[in-house]
């Protein structure tokens, strides 16, 4: 199965809810600063990236698309040999 990398660059989040609305099984709004959090992401250089499989992407690929200030990116994982 392909895997994808899910990568957010939270700090511009405008707290639309557009990706929660899209993807509700891996984003949620926080309460804190009302910006969106990716589940299970973790912060790596300013963007909080996860790994996703193929039955996430096409709710992920819609919350990148509707994203109004485009802050998400789906990229798909280069397999590595062992």
């Amino acid at each position: 199965m392909k895997e994808f990398r899910v990568i957010q660059q939270r700090e511009r989040c405008i707290g639309c809810g557009a990706c929660q609305e899209a993807a509700p099984g891996r984003w949620a709004m926080s309460a804190k600063d009302g910006k969106s959090i990716l589940i299970g992401g973790k912060e790596k250089r300013g963007y909080h990236q996860v790994t996703i499989d193929e039955t996430e992407l096409e709710e992920n690929l819609a919350a990148a698309r509707n994203c109004p200030v485009l802050i998400i990116r789906i990229l798909q994982s280069v397999a590595r040999d062992p």
